[in-house]
């Protein structure tokens, strides 16, 4: 059977990434240009700044990305992008470019869905088994997807408010710790216990997800140590966050799991870089349902980068997913319907 080789590019928020991958399985080379050390100045990412330098960084990344899989565009199949969500400016140059590529070269154009790229993730580690859930935890999105057949895409719970990414973010701003927040919280919180009663999440749908409420009790804690002149320490109260955060994500993961009895549980997304999660799941979760398989995606693949898009793009690509010269960036696109 003949090799299928994807070229794919992600410019979805900060990070200008390309990659190609080999049969879905096998990252040929990976670039990813961040920002963050751009925007973390401003305590987050400025749309206008991200797409100028977006701008600025995508011919040197997908050049750097060819000369290191020491290939041509003429040797890869097709050229996948993210269409979206993510910020529409952001959004526009990759898009634009995987476009300009795909006429150059006259080279299938497949979209691909963010969320479904981040998911995807995990087959770089291992073969995905359906019917199998996704629990995605991001700065922009939480949600819990399943996934019934290799390309079919059910949203089964989701946020109501802010997505428990930029909730770590906040709470991390507000203990006056660097930005991206949330990476600190993590690392300050492995020095702490989560002895603080924080408010817990709740919501109408049992697998719906809200964490404004954790955040603002976040703030209110704070608030009311300073009121009473009081001291706390950030670390137990990073650490109390986190414990309320993620046993609300385990909690709905547990009803989902008992709900429709998936082979797999693969957990996607930036937040799944989170050590306080992964442990939780690898030794709570997976303990506690030992007849399904639960696969944590390598840090390399957590956050934004093009290798997930290429291995998406390349289901998408064998599933006859194809895009015209119209495409444009969509920052609001269905999972279901991509």
């Amino acid at each position: 059977m003949k090799d299928t080789y994807i070229l794919a590019i992600e410019s979805s928020c900060d990070e200008t990434a390309a990659s190609i991958v080999k049969n879905a399985k096998e990252i040929v080379s990976n670039v990813v240009a961040t920002q963050i050390d751009v925007h973390k100045d401003f305590g987050g990412v400025i749309p206008e700044v991200a797409s100028r330098i977006h701008v600025e960084n995508i011919s040197m990344v997908i050049e750097e990305t060819l000369h290191k899989a020491n290939m041509k565009v003429e040797d890869v199949d097709a050229i996948a992008v993210t269409q979206g969500p993510g910020l529409v400016g952001s959004l526009h140059v990759g898009v634009q470019a995987a476009k300009t590529l795909a006429w150059a070269y006259n080279k299938p154009l497949v979209p691909v869905h963010h969320i479904a790229g981040h998911i995807y993730a995990n087959q770089l580690i291992t073969e995905l088994k359906f019917p199998l859930l996704a629990l995605v935890v991001s700065g922009g999105h939480t949600e819990l997807v399943y996934m019934k057949d290799e390309w079919s895409f059910e949203i089964l719970g989701t946020t109501q408010d802010d997505a428990i990414g930029e909730a770590g973010d906040k709470v991390g701003r507000v203990l006056g710790l660097p930005y991206p927040g949330g990476v600190y919280v993590d690392k300050i919180a492995k020095d702490g216990k989560p002895i603080y009663s924080l408010a817990k999440p709740k919501t109408e749908n049992e697998l719906d997800f809200s964490f404004s409420g954790l955040k603002s009790s976040v703030l209110q804690f704070i608030d009311r140590c300073k009121r009473k002149n009081e001291t706390f320490r950030p670390e137990d109260l990073a650490a109390s966050y986190q414990e309320t955060a993620f046993e609300t994500l385990l909690s709905r993961a547990k009803i989902a799991i008992e709900k429709y009895n998936p082979k797999q549980m693969v957990l996607a997304g930036g937040v799944a870089a989170n050590s306080c999660l992964r442990s939780k799941i690898t030794d709570g979760l997976a303990k506690e349902y030992s007849d399904v398989e639960f696969i944590i995606p390598p840090l390399s693949c957590c956050t934004d980068n093009a290798a997930m898009i290429a291995v998406a793009g390349t289901i998408a690509y064998q599933h006859g997913v194809r895009a015209d010269y119209s495409l444009t960036a969509d920052p609001g696109i269905d999972l279901e319907e991509s």
